[in-house]
């Protein structure tokens, strides 16, 4: 009998009959608030009916056409709605399948485009789990253990968690930014930087927002050094926190920007964006797949991002992501447990601690579960474990976000009675 991997861990033991916006429908009959978004990838919910439709047609007509090969409508249609909401500089495109392939190609663009073979990444980033990926990941050992010798070149720099150093935000981001400006001094001169590396929000790290003045900061040490920019909008993009992109709250543009996830609503597509001028600095035949670009997920990305602008879910996703971090930081006010809550719009992240203010894994770890009692779908993140993330689909609603507080309310009471009666 054929069984899967047992090095696969299954956050809960649901499994799926069917699901349509907000809401998981099990076979064990009970309904799900689903504020998981299969980690932020169903940003119009499950199954939009627009979404479905174009994927059912294109089903009909042609469901692999190798991009490199043979070029497609829904690909090129893409590619045009992209240059909408793109930065206007970056106005070329380049398509893979998964959030990590995408890193890789960014990554051997930056290489090609500077001649330099050094990549510089942060404390807490997560950047998928195939080897080079995996190299600039630092959100947990799980990622990169076990399988060394990872990719060289690459080295790592702080993130300003004021939240862990216990500092303001305003120190975190100063020191943050003298580290780096060490690093370059010590370890990787500027002439041998090809490029940073960073999400607008931290994902598997712990959800914590990239301050702008520290993406303002890079930038700057970028154009001075002739270093690339790279901005992985994997989870933070289309829409999830309010702007359609993660670092539109600051001032910035990135080099190469990328995007997965959420582009197509749960298709597997991937892609960078750069400038013509800068994508032309790759070698030619460096990019390529037999998968990218495949034609039903363009077509559900042209279908999710008509979904996006026609009903106005950016803007959807910052009110809903204010009235979930409101009542969150009301839930806070009332458990010392909880030690911070932080994320914009649809990416909330709990931070729990314990008495002694260290992280608390323990007690994250079962407000996770005991919220699947309550027909809450959660996750947790963060090095230790102690975050617990909230991605509610960008339809989500307003009813469904006070819902989804109850819910955790009462997995947080019931998990805190078990651990007293547990004596953890």
């Amino acid at each position: 009998m054929t069984t899967l991997s047992p090095l696969l861990k299954q956050a809960t033991p649901v499994v799926v009959e069917r699901a349509l916006g907000s809401w998981i429908y099990g076979t064990d009959g009970a309904s799900y608030l689903d504020f998981t978004s299969g980690i932020g990838v169903t940003s119009t919910g499950h199954c939009h009916p627009r979404v479905v439709a174009a994927a059912r047609e294109q089903t009909g007509l042609i469901i692999h056409a190798q991009y490199t090969t043979v070029m497609h409508k829904p690909l090129l249609e893409l590619t045009e709605k992209l240059g909408d909401v793109l930065p206007p500089a970056l106005d070329s495109v380049f398509y893979a399948t998964s959030g990590s392939e995408a890193v890789e190609a960014s990554i051997r663009l930056a290489r090609m485009a500077t001649g330099r073979p050094n990549i510089i990444a942060f404390h807490g980033g997560f950047h998928g789990r195939t080897v080079a990926a995996a190299s600039l990941t630092t959100a947990g050992t799980k990622f990169r253990s076990g399988f060394s010798p990872l990719m060289g070149g690459v080295h790592i720099a702080p993130f300003p968690y004021a939240f862990r150093y216990g500092w303001d935000m305003e120190t975190a981001i100063d020191f943050a930014l003298k580290e780096l400006d060490y690093l370059l001094q010590t370890v990787t001169s500027p002439a041998d930087t090809a490029g940073f590396i960073i999400e607008p929000v931290l994902g598997d790290g712990g959800y914590l927002p990239t301050p702008p003045r520290f993406l303002e900061g890079l930038r700057e040490r970028a154009d001075r050094h002739g270093i690339a920019l790279i901005l992985d909008e994997v989870q933070s993009g289309f829409g999830r926190t309010g702007k359609f992109w993660g670092h539109q709250f600051s001032s910035i543009t990135p080099d190469i920007l990328i995007t997965a996830k959420g582009l197509a609503s749960g298709f597997p597509i991937s892609a960078i964006a750069a400038s013509s001028s800068m994508m032309s600095k790759g070698w030619a035949g460096s990019q390529g797949g037999t998968y990218g670009g495949n034609a039903v997920a363009a077509a559900a990305a042209v279908a999710t991002i008509a979904v996006v602008q026609d009903e106005n879910l950016v803007e959807n996703a910052r009110l809903r992501g204010d009235e979930l971090q409101a009542g969150l930081n009301s839930l806070a006010l009332d458990n010392p447990l909880i030690g911070n809550v932080r994320g914009l719009g649809l990416m909330q992240g709990i931070e729990f601690i314990t008495d002694a203010g260290e992280p608390n894994g323990t007690l994250a770890g079962a407000v996770q579960q005991a919220a699947i009692g309550e027909d809450l779908l959660l996750l947790t993140c963060g090095s230790a474990g102690n975050v617990i993330r909230m991605i509610p689909a960008l339809v989500v609603s307003t009813q469904e976000i006070e819902t989804g507080l109850e819910r955790f309310s009462a997995a947080l009471r019931v998990a805190q009675r078990e651990l007293v009666s547990q004596g953890a």
